[in-house]
């Protein structure tokens, strides 16, 4: 009997380990969650049921050579410093201006040179000059309404002496071409996509401000925000895979900072 027993003693551990070693070998890669606004292409946005853009397949890029799963999690812009904070996402990759928030976030290395624009669909409006007693709007809490809360006698300028904020940029675009506002005011890179998609629209040459886009990690977050940036830099000296991003999304690759 005491035989028996040591022999099913035995199995049972044999097993244990068995099943602990597979265990191992089958483990699963950590998580990190990319925030994001799915309503800001190229840099990233929904299409045809996918999520996709500059930033995405850059991230995917990084992410993957640092050995982690990459999970998407589109956000309402508004409330991305609570997600952040709360550690409902880890970090926020998304044309995501350093200018004005130097000192709120772990900044990696700073990716893209990025200028705030004009775009507009009305008759007439060549320059900044000519958006004055016009209506103008913004998406809420971004750089350019950052960009024209700075510049006050631009603001001043506009119908009223104020701006308008939509939550999406598609959104103001929309009532931008449907006659609502003369013009919105958008990052560079968006502005280039929505002419690209729309003849009406133009862009105004002058610029409303200049900003560069990083990827931003909550405060503390030093750690992995340093080896996300290292990567950001190996990945940045691939030159096919970077001028592809560019062409594919309608990104200026002499504005990518890492070549």
């Amino acid at each position: 009997m005491k035989k028996l027993l040591t022999v099913l003693l035995f199995l049972c551990l044999l097993t244990g380990v068995c099943a602990f070693t597979s265990c191992e070998s089958t483990g699963e890669k950590e998580k990190l969650v990319l925030g994001f606004d799915a309503d800001f292409p190229p840099f990233g946005y929904e299409e045809n049921g996918q999520f996709v853009g500059f930033d995405i397949e850059f991230a995917r890029k990084v992410i993957g050579n640092l050995g982690y799963e990459l999970e998407l999690r589109p956000i309402d812009w508004d409330a991305k410093d609570a997600l952040l904070l709360t550690g409902a996402i880890d970090f926020i990759w998304n044309g995501f201006t350093y200018e004005g928030r130097e000192n709120d976030y772990e900044w990696t290395v700073r990716y893209l040179d990025n200028s705030i624009v004009a775009l507009t669909a009305t008759e007439g409006v060549n320059s900044l000059a000519d958006l004055a007693g016009k209506k103008v709007a913004v998406q809420s809490d971004s750089s350019g309404e950052a960009a024209l809360e700075k510049n006050g006698e631009l603001t001043r300028s506009f119908d009223g002496g104020k701006f308008y904020t939509e939550p999406e940029y598609n959104t103001a675009c929309k009532k931008l071409t449907a006659g609502a506002y003369d013009a919105i005011i958008v990052d560079a890179g968006v502005a280039a996509y929505l002419v690209k998609n729309d003849s009406s629209l133009k862009i105004i040459p002058d610029a409303v401000a200049s900003e560069t886009y990083a990827v931003g990690f909550k405060k503390g977050n030093a750690e992995l925000c340093e080896k996300v940036s290292a990567e950001m830099e190996k990945v940045g000296k691939d030159e096919t895979f970077i001028k592809g991003l560019c062409e594919k999304y309608g990104v200026d690759y002499n504005a990518f900072l890492l070549k």
